[in-house]
Parts: structure tokens; sequence; C-alpha cells
């Protein structure tokens, strides 16, 4: 992703202060800049990078940092950059495997202010938003919630009702939704494709809706993660083509390796019981118990059904923790 100064959002799309009902400017001040760097042997250092940028945007005023946490896991050095300029360090409290959230805790005094957590399934469609980065308007999209669905991540990952909008932010990663009350409605994550009129298609994000983080904040905060027992994970990659469910990658060292699953073979049952598309087959292997519990599967393979044991295991302990410097 591209840095701050880098890149500017076209002013046709920019938010303009007069169209809010709140103080805009005080509002995108509220949003950092993140840099994250990650050691080379760290586990996802390979998918992910060993430089990370993005957005975050404060949600206390003693400098808690809420972000996607794609952009924090295993970082052994953060450095937020403030409104005004400042560049302060920040250190990892807590990364949620279910939601995607993450926190970081920025080590120096700020002076600046918080966003509010809104409600966000209280948010309706062509609901007038701004998907706000680090940087003020300028780094700022006036966007409208185009949809709210599941969504089923490739890498073992489900949300029952993700915010999609429109349109996209280029910088999207850690930016904040901010309602039509001025409030924090979710977290910026992906961007993807999605069909309009006439076979076209826009750009839109992904946002992760801020009241998956009010269960399982305190816990973040306290012990760095959600406390309770983690899913089991398997370690694969998986997409739907042609109505099949095709394993595209592997988690190196993860446990669908160990139990030779192979890229290009096709999921067909779960634990006795057809698959037909993402959620359905994650959700199916997370109903198995908790991680450490074995996971049986068929599979389709070079002209041959063949069935295949996954012991789970948490995604957590191939993860380098975080570091205080």
């Amino acid at each position: 992703m591209a840095s701050v100064s880098d890149w500017k959002v076209p002013s046709s799309v920019q938010p303009k202060p007069e169209d809010y009902s709140y103080d805009l400017d005080l509002v995108l001040a509220c949003m950092v800049s993140l840099r994250a760097t990650v050691p080379a042997d760290a586990f996802t250092a390979e998918t992910l990078g060993t430089e990370r940028a993005g957005n975050g945007v404060i949600i206390r005023g003693n400098g808690l940092i809420l972000t996607i946490g794609y952009l924090v896991t295993e970082a052994d050095t953060i450095w937020l950059t403030l409104n005004d300029g400042r560049s302060v360090p920040g250190h990892v409290l807590g990364y949620d495997q279910e939601t995607g959230f993450g926190l970081v805790q920025a080590l120096a005094k700020l002076d600046m202010p918080a966003l509010a957590f809104g409600q966000s399934a209280a948010a309706s469609l062509g609901e007038r938003v701004v998907v706000a980065g680090a940087g003020g308007r300028q780094h700022s999209v006036a966007a409208r919630i185009v949809a709210k669905q599941e969504f089923a991540g490739y890498w073992e990952y489900v949300l029952d009702e993700a915010i999609f909008t429109a349109p996209a932010h280029p910088n999207w990663g850690g930016t904040a939704l901010v309602g039509p009350g001025g409030d924090l409605l979710g977290v910026g994550s992906l961007q993807l494709q999605h069909s309009v009129e006439k076979g076209a298609a826009q750009n839109i994000n992904m946002i992760v809706p801020i009241d998956l983080l009010k269960p399982i904040f305190e816990d973040l905060l306290k012990f760095g993660r959600r406390n309770a027992p983690s899913r089991p994970w398997l370690g694969f990659y998986a997409t739907e083509v042609d109505n099949r469910l095709v394993v595209v990658g592997l988690a190196d060292r993860g446990p669908a390796k160990r139990a030779d699953l192979r890229t290009g073979d096709i999921v067909l049952t779960v634990a006795g019981a057809e698959v037909r598309d993402l959620a359905g087959m994650f959700r199916r292997i997370w109903a198995q118990g908790q991680a450490g519990v074995e996971v049986p599967i068929t599979i389709y393979r070079d002209g041959e059904t063949m069935e295949l044991r996954v012991k789970s295991s948490e995604r957590d302990r191939f993860l380098k923790g975080p570091s205080l410097h």
C-alpha cells in the first residue's frame, strides 16, 4: 500500500464538511498512519510481507488504536504517524483471529481526539458514510453502504454480515467507517470487485462491523486475544471454482500440509456432510470442536475419491507474539 505522501483521493469523492452534521475534521483527526515491520522468519512474512502499512483509529484518549489485524500480526516494530505530523512508536496489544481486529497501544502521549463506537447493526443500505484514512479529507472517501451480507475469505475466515461500501478507498487497510452520527461503525479490511449493471464491475471496500468487537474488547485488552477456546484451524486456502471447493494453497508446516492435503484437491465433504461453499465448509470444520480436534475430509484428487483426517491446530501457535521494546 502507498504511504500517506504518495497519493490522495480524487477531489470529487473527498468528504465535504458541509455534508455532515458532525465536525468532520475533528473525526478525521482521530486517524493515524501505521507502519509495521515483521521478522523475515515470521509465519505470515511470506503471505503478508515483512513491511506493512495502513491506517488506524484512536478509540481511547490514552492512545489506544484500533486497526485491521493483518497489518500488525507478528510485528516487532510499529510506528504511528499522527494527524499533526508527529511519529510515535506503538505496541501490539492483541489480535482476534475470528473478526480480524487488532489493537495497538501508542507508547507516547498523543493528546488527540478519540472516536466513539457506533452501532453497526443499525446502519442501513444506502446510508451516507465516510471511509476515513490517515491524512485528513484528501485521504478519505465520501461513500455509501452498498451491501450488508455474509463474507467468506479463503484463509478460513467468515463474517455473518460484513459491510460493503462504495466508492472504494484506495488505501483501505485499517480505515474507519464513520456513520452519520460521527461514530465508528467498522474497520476497513479488503478491496473487492462487485458486479453492477451491464456486466461492469466497481471496486468496493469490505468493512468489519464494530459490533463484533464489543463482546471481546475487554478480553483483547486483558489477554491479547478472546478468552474462549480457539476454533480448529487447518492451514489451507480454498476458493470456489465452478461450484467446487478447490484447495489453492497450504500454510507451510500447517495441519493440512502435514495431513497430505494438496493444491488442486477438491473438497467434497467435511465430517460426512457435503460442503458446497466456503462459508459452509469453514463452519462445518469449526463445528467439530475446539482447536486440536481431528477433522475428517473427503477429497477428489486425480480421478479418485479419498479420505483424509486432519488434526487441527490453533493458528496463534504458529505466530510470533508481540515484543515490547
